[in-house]
């Protein structure tokens, strides 16, 4: 099996969730589609076989029996390997109409349908309670802080949105007041996505309080505790603009506050999570509710295998 991205963190992180939850060996390809074919994948311009350089041509010539692509330049790889006989599974709308691979996974906010399109309510990734419970293992100190312990995960701008720096300190400052109140710590981590403005509030506002503040990845600092976070947390405080840091929220078995606004196809997810009634709107005294872990990931590789027939092709 191959897994096909870009090298961008949510679609590899998509596309080895899958492959992984299939349970077969798997070779990861991250590619770069020159010129024309970065700009039009994944339409099959002229000469597409070359699209991602000589040695991606020449794998093509014995491909495996399954391919997992994620994203728009994965699309047209993924496209170029069904056409030399390997089954292709694309995740995300590939903007093109789904015949052109074997199964899609889309987003079902992103309201794509066909016979071989199967919806997925958000991202997919690996989180489940044995993974949990590893980043309980691998960030044991973090279970040493007082709780209630809350994590906040902070995303940033998107294509289809700002990120309001100003809306963003007012309910941090907000949440913290109420953190100090309770006696609790705050489990805190941006993404590369978070604007510089919106880091110095995080960092000047959980001056004092118990807890840890992961910023980024310098080559001196540990690894980003970002599993343990998820492990340890009492409840979870995401902001509306990430689709994969909500789903990977959702996934676990404590309650999560969406923060700040959000616009166009997430938002269509936030309100699909609302009506779910695993997500609630921040507010200045988060609520306890009764929550579901939401996993899609093992349901998917089902569906997928069954159709394929993967047992078929292992």
């Amino acid at each position: 099996m191959w897994t096909l991205t870009d090298g961008a963190a949510g679609n590899v992180r998509q596309a080895e969730a899958l492959a992984a939850a299939m349970g077969a060996g798997t070779a990861t390809w991250t590619l770069q589609a020159r010129t024309p074919w970065r700009w039009m994948a994944p339409y099959r311009l002229p000469g597409a076989r070359m699209a991602f350089g000589p040695a991606f041509a020449a794998a093509l010539e014995q491909p495996p029996p399954l391919v997992i692509g994620c994203g728009r330049q994965a699309a047209l790889a993924t496209r170029l390997a069904r056409a030399h006989g390997a089954r292709a599974v694309q995740i995300l709308d590939p903007r093109l109409h789904p015949a052109h691979w074997d199964l899609v996974i889309a987003p079902s906010h992103d309201r794509l349908r066909g016979d071989n399109v199967i919806p997925v309510i958000g991202s997919l990734h690996p989180v489940d309670d044995l993974w949990l419970a590893a980043a309980r293992r691998d960030f044991a100190h973090l279970g040493t802080l007082p709780g209630p312990r809350t994590a906040v995960l902070v995303g940033g701008a998107t294509h289809g949105g700002g990120f309001d720096v100003g809306d963003f300190d007012r309910w941090l400052t907000a949440l913290v007041a109420y953190v100090r109140g309770e006696g609790g710590s705050v489990l805190a981590s941006t993404s590369r996505r978070t604007p510089a403005a919106a880091v110095a509030r995080l960092q000047a506002r959980l001056e004092g309080v118990p807890g840890v503040l992961w910023t980024g990845p310098p080559a001196d600092e540990p690894p980003n505790p970002y599993p343990g976070l998820l492990g340890w947390a009492d409840r979870i405080v995401c902001t509306a603009d990430s689709v994969n840091m909500l789903s990977e929220a959702a996934a676990t078995n404590v309650p999560v506050y969406v923060a700040g606004r959000a616009q166009g196809r997430p938002l269509r997810f936030v309100e699909q999570l609302q009506a779910l009634g695993r997500v609630r709107p921040l507010t200045t005294q988060p609520e306890p509710f009764a929550a579901t872990a939401l996993r899609e990931t093992a349901r998917v590789a089902t569906e997928v295998r069954q159709r394929l027939g993967w047992l078929a092709l292992d």
